[in-house]
């Protein structure tokens, strides 16, 4: 059998290994960090059960074929309920809107802001349907090694239908006029970590997934995923190690036959590195081995990183569903902090996550468990003070919304940002979500999932194909696989 070394037990590295243990290689997973999971980690405190990162449980046809794919179903692992209303957006105190499950509904609601987008929302759902089915069944499943992948007649045909070169800012004012709408329309773009100006109109997928597919949440929280992926990945042969930071590798005709911990030396016939790709390339493979020098790191457009606060809170919060999003202040404001003149936000946006208003085991009896989440740019300065600004900023807006005192009801507190993202994951630039979704970091034009200098190295995650996003990460540890089976196996 030959051994595959994988790097990292995030939701790709897992995917990836759990595929190449199922046909014949023997797969080692070396994790830096005590727990699998990545950035979906999980801590607990005073009681409290805190994911630490993705939050949302959208596209779960993603993940039942993942599961599927070895003969199981995601209820062998997990169960799931689905969020009525979906989410919650605040613009102002006074005007909020629950987001229904369900598109009939929705189309109700939008009928009543805007006569005439009930129907097009269905007009527009239709069509990003086609792009979901493309997108998600064909383009993400591609290895994008070159635009070659990308030449045959059909898929030029696909690529046209799926409005590529066109801004999804401009393919949504296509449909719908009102303001609040347009938000409600364009808060998944930000998922992918660019504004709606610069994120093709191909990711009117998203919209889909969301309204059509449901928001979703696996009870005991996102975390389960991770424990039925690590306990299947067993099943299969994997063996996981732990607290196994990757500092150096030894390369012999191009290729690595040794892959060293800051403990252990492990033998490989093959790599696949699921940790932060601009780490291994500069720190653990460096010159003449890496794939992309400084240069070209420099020129990468990144996803915002985050502020985050978990909250341990002794009584319950009023007027706060599952998901709220606190669209209270100007976004263009708020996305310019972000994007063009990186600087930490003056009035932000923020998200809050209370999932112990649907699961009662993340938090003690009748008290609540938040999750508070602020978008910034990437390589700030995070001090205490700075924290604290922010956290009080929030606390602020999020007190006068709900007409409840809440911090002198938090009996746990963490905060969580760029240098902790450092710490934890090698983050590049204390990057939360990797690469933005932009037109030029787009498939083939993303970071290349084979070493070009070393046979048998491969990337797998977040920061190379398909791209940012629990369910893309999932496809991106299978795409891989693929291709050291095509090679190697």
């Amino acid at each position: 059998m030959k051994k595959v070394i994988v790097i990292g037990a995030g939701f790709a590295g897992i995917s990836a290994a759990t595929c190449l243990a199922n046909d014949g290689f023997e797969v080692t997973v070396l994790e830096k960090n005590s727990t699998p999971g990545g950035r979906a980690r999980i801590f607990q405190a005073e009681g409290f059960t805190f994911d630490m990162g993705p939050s949302w449980y959208w596209m779960p046809d993603v993940f039942e074929g993942y599961f599927q794919r070895f003969g199981k179903k995601t209820s062998d692992y997990y169960q799931l309920i689905r969020l009525d209303p979906s989410y919650s957006v605040i613009f102002s105190e006074n005007d909020v809107i629950n987001l229904p499950a369900g598109t009939d509904k929705i189309a109700q609601l939008f009928e009543m802001m805007e006569p005439g987008s009930g129907k097009r929302l269905k007009e527009f759902l239709e069509q990003a349907a086609y792009k979901y089915q493309v997108g998600m069944n064909q383009f993400v499943w591609k290895p994008s090694k070159s635009i070659s992948e990308f030449l045959s007649m059909k898929l030029l045909i696909d690529v046209i239908k799926l409005d590529v070169l066109q801004s999804f800012h401009t393919h949504i004012r296509k449909y719908f006029q009102n303001e609040k709408i347009l938000k409600l329309m364009e808060f998944p773009i930000l998922f992918l970590g660019a504004i709606p100006q610069n994120t093709p109109a191909m990711y009117s997928l998203m919209n889909y997934a969301e309204i059509s597919m449901g928001t979703w949440y696996p009870m005991g929280g996102m975390h389960e995923i991770v424990k039925g992926m690590v306990k299947l990945a067993e099943e299969k042969g994997v063996k996981f190690l732990f607290n196994e930071n990757v500092q150096q590798v030894v390369v012999e005709n191009k290729n690595v036959s040794r892959v060293i911990t800051q403990s252990n030396t492990h033998e490989a016939d093959v790599v696949v590195a699921g940790a932060d790709y601009h780490h291994i390339d500069a720190d653990v493979l460096g010159p003449g081995m890496r794939n992309y020098d400084e240069s070209y790191w420099k020129q990468r457009v990144m996803a915002p990183s985050s502020l985050l606060f978990y909250l341990g809170i002794n009584k319950r919060i009023p007027r706060l569903q599952h998901h709220n999003l606190f669209f209270d202040e100007d976004f263009t404001v708020h996305a310019h902090e972000i994007y063009t003149e990186p600087q930490w936000p003056s009035k932000p946006l923020f998200y809050v996550s209370a999932p112990s208003k649907t699961d009662p085991t993340v938090a003690p009896e009748g008290y609540e468990n938040l999750f508070v989440l602020i978008p910034v740019a990437p390589d700030l300065a995070d001090t205490e003070d700075i924290r604290e600004k922010y956290y009080h900023m929030v606390m602020d807006r999020l007190e006068k919304y709900t007409g409840c005192a809440i911090r002198e009801s938090v009996i746990f507190k963490r905060s969580y940002a760029h240098s902790d993202f450092k710490n934890d994951y090698h983050a590049f630039r204390g990057n939360a979500y990797g690469l933005a979704n932009t037109l030029m970091q787009t498939a083939f034009l993303k970071p290349v999932l084979k070493n070009k200098n070393i046979q048998n190295w491969y990337y797998t995650g977040q920061l190379t194909v398909p791209g940012p996003g629990v369910p893309p990460s999932l496809i991106s540890g299978q795409v891989v696989a693929s291709e050291v089976v095509r090679e190697f196996g």
